[in-house]
């Protein structure tokens, strides 16, 4: 009887202690990285990048812009991922690490004539939008 007891009693102190070990262990494996995802209004394509219109509140929308050679090559600064067909909404992914701007991953939809692709006129000039971006500003 003895023995089912202190059995009985090393359990319930297994199951109830084993967690706080566990948590503290954790934080060890944690990443630097932490990302803000934003849910997408439009797209515009523009000569030098995007210009990505972004959801701000229930009302309000905020806009940004992201440089064509951040999408140029593989590991870059930013990516983009065209959605499987579905109902996936598009979105944004802003990565930081340690606190500093990192890289973006645009997820949009695969057809272009999705109502979140949109057109800028070619007569329009927003080069100086694009001058000196070496991070994405998000505004909430």
């Amino acid at each position: 009887m003895k023995k089912f007891v202190f059995t009985a009693i090393f359990v319930v102190f297994l199951a109830v202690g084993a967690p706080v070990f566990a948590q503290t262990q954790r934080d060890d494996r944690d990443s630097e990285y932490y990302y803000i995802n934003v849910s997408l209004e439009k797209i515009f394509p523009y000569r030098k990048g995007y210009i990505v219109q972004y959801r701000r509140g229930l009302f309000h929308y905020g806009r940004t812009y992201l440089p064509a050679a951040w999408f140029t090559d593989a590991g870059t600064t930013g990516e983009i991922v065209a959605l499987p067909p579905g109902k996936a909404w598009p979105s944004m992914s802003v990565y930081y690490k340690n606190g500093e701007f990192s890289h973006v991953r645009l997820y949009v939809h695969h057809l272009a004539t999705h109502s979140t692709w949109g057109n800028i006129s070619p007569n329009i000039d927003l080069g100086t939008d694009f001058d000196y971006i070496d991070q994405v500003r998000l505004e909430f």
